[in-house]
């Protein structure tokens, strides 16, 4: 009887230490996570084979009203705007919403952050934006929009895990960046901060 109690013991303690170590296991394969404001976005992702870091994260408020929780994407860590804009290297910037948002409020915002960030912006990047706006479309609760450049091939347009256009050139993207990073951004001087990773 005392053999049994010990072989069973023994067995008990195996399948447990088993257990633990498949669940070390799982938890390393499982990607690191960051949660702000509700939203939760991985630390890392892959553009093009490069795999980039979250920046930072920041919340998006019009007014008294939680609009979304941005995610900003680079190669490394950079808290330097002038110095991101200025590398050309792939970016990703991860936008998911927490409320409703129409297509036009999305397109009024991209094009006063234009007119905010970019100083005498050409014609062609003007209609560049206009291109930009033509693959916006709205977007409910808990659905992303996704802005991804990549140099020599521009930047790609996902909205709500669809693509829907890439538009050329270094230009538009540094414009289109520069509404969140920027001297004056949209959603304010605190989110460009967070988005940054300048402050926690």
């Amino acid at each position: 009887m005392r053999l049994f109690r010990h072989a069973a013991l023994a067995v008990t303690l195996s399948l447990a230490t088993a257990g633990a170590a498949a669940a070390q296991q799982q938890a390393a394969a499982a990607p690191a996570t960051v949660t702000r404001s509700g939203v939760t976005l991985p630390t890392t992702t892959v553009v093009d084979g490069h795999t980039l870091t979250l920046n930072g994260m920041a919340l998006r408020k019009k007014a008294i009203f939680k609009v979304y929780v941005a995610g900003f994407y680079l190669p490394a860590k950079n808290s330097n705007p002038d110095a991101i804009i200025a590398a050309d290297q792939p970016r990703r910037m991860v936008l998911q919403f927490v409320r409703n948002v129409s297509k036009d409020q999305m397109c009024d915002a991209m094009n006063e952050g234009l007119a905010n960030n970019t100083a005498n912006p050409s014609a062609e990047l003007t209609a560049k934006f206009g291109q930009f706006c033509g693959m916006m479309a709205p977007v409910e609760k808990g659905q992303q929009f996704v802005f991804t450049y990549v140099p020599g091939q521009g930047t790609t347009v996902e909205v709500a895990k669809k693509k829907t256009g890439t538009i050329q050139g270094k230009d538009f993207a540094d414009a289109l960046f520069r509404s969140w990073i920027g001297p004056k951004p949209g959603p304010g001087e605190g989110f460009k901060q967070d988005i940054l990773g300048a402050q926690s």
